[in-house]
């Protein structure tokens, strides 16, 4: 694993002018990186996926149907709505 971390921080440096970033820069960059604490959900009443492919197919025809076996398992849940 520090092998890794050896090769990072070589990237880093030539990516960067100075080479070295700055600690300030550092703790930016580790902020940044870090994954969020929350995860905020909103819950709809259409599927969005199922409303756009169903305004394309009154447009055209599918040629390879790739949203056929979601629009299966979605039918039950969108004739509900």
């Amino acid at each position: 694993m520090s092998e890794d971390k050896e090769l990072e921080r070589q990237l880093s440096e030539l990516l960067t002018e100075e080479g070295e970033l700055s600690e300030e820069e550092r703790h930016e960059e580790e902020r940044r990186r870090l994954s969020p604490k929350y995860e905020i959900r909103i819950q709809t009443e259409l599927d969005p996926i199922v409303e756009e492919t169903l305004k394309y197919r009154r447009i055209a025809k599918e040629i390879d149907g790739r949203y056929d076996e979601y629009m299966k398992k979605t039918e039950q849940t969108h004739k509900k709505s």
